[in-house]
């Protein structure tokens, strides 16, 4: 079975265009020893999202290099819409160094590199073509050039904005976070991100549930959504409401990178989708689970996708036009 969604088939076939989300930023390159493993969260966010039946559109700029060829193969593998990349001709791929350690893999992310310097024009253009009903962006992407095609981006679409705000150091600043934070309706980030954000602004830093008062009221957030790694993940509303979901421990941990991008992702399902808050959380905390028992941030088979396909009847939300 073919789990990712063609447009124009669907035309064809008489059904309409799922629900579309821009996912704005970076691409990357993650340079082990021996291999190299592409991602980044936009990458990784769309890559689940085209899986589940959904069609996300990447904005994002690579170079005119053998990485930035690997980019577009590995997004037409996954059934990605590619109109959103663009190519830089004088600035490389989005490149991490992966150093192998005695404390395990230490990361050292490379600046000046194409996805730092989207084009805010080409970027206005594909959210005018695209409509999204969502857009996904973090902090990363906005420490160069980039943070004013996002603003373009931003103000051109009606649509919900979702903050992952995977916060990167050492690019990470009050003004930044400030900044994204009265652009988005909800914030997805761990308990860790939570207090940091909160001390970097200057907000109550006493517990977890202060904090997310206080941004939830400082910049009118409609909710935030708040991991918790196995402890499992919680949100609170605007209206001070609570939802909570805790899961089964793990057999087994293969690989914990991507976990995060996974349950954003989930949680972005589900709100095109209607789900309730609970099964939100609930699923998108079930394939985080998922996702950190096998290698990568990305499944290489769609395999992987099958069950929560069947087990959320995701092929019943295709209605006719």
């Amino acid at each position: 079975m073919n789990t990712s969604i063609d447009a124009s088939l669907m035309r064809s076939s008489g059904y309409s265009i799922p629900q579309s989300v821009i996912a704005f930023g970076e691409t990357l390159v993650d340079q082990f020893r021996d291999h190299n493993v592409l991602g980044g969260a936009p990458f990784n966010v769309a890559c689940h999202l085209v899986a589940m039946g959904s069609h996300p559109v990447l904005v994002t700029r690579a170079g005119k290099d053998d990485l930035g060829d690997q980019l577009l193969q590995a997004m037409e593998t996954h059934g990605l819409d590619r109109r959103g990349v663009q190519r830089d001709p004088g600035r490389p791929t989005g490149r991490v160094k992966v150093t192998e350690t005695e404390r395990g893999h230490s990361f050292r992310i490379l600046s000046n590199q194409a996805y730092d310097y989207i084009h805010a024009s080409l970027a206005r253009l594909v959210g005018m073509s695209v409509h999204p009903r969502m857009v996904y962006f973090g902090t990363l992407s906005q420490r160069g050039n980039s943070r004013r095609a996002l603003r373009e981006l931003l103000g051109t679409v009606d649509a919900r904005v979702f903050l992952d705000v995977n916060l990167r150091d050492p690019w990470v600043d009050a003004d930044t976070l400030r900044w994204s934070l009265q652009q988005a309706s909800v914030v997805k980030l761990n308990e860790d991100e939570l207090l940091r954000v909160c001390h970097l602004l200057s907000l109550k830093t006493a517990t977890p549930d202060i904090c997310a008062v206080e941004l939830i009221s400082g910049f009118d957030l409609e909710r935030l959504v708040v991991t918790c790694g196995a402890a499992g993940a919680w949100s609170i509303d605007r209206a001070g409401r609570v939802e909570s979901v805790t899961g089964p421990a793990l057999p087994e941990v293969v690989d914990i990178a991507g976990a995060g991008d996974g349950f954003a992702a989930i949680v972005m399902l589900g709100m095109l989708r209607g789900w309730s808050i609970v099964d939100q959380l609930a699923r998108a905390d079930t394939f985080a689970r998922a996702l950190c028992q096998v290698e990568g941030a990305v499944p290489s088979s769609k395999d992987f996708y099958l069950p929560f396909i069947r087990d959320w009847h995701l092929e019943a939300d295709l209605t006719p036009v």
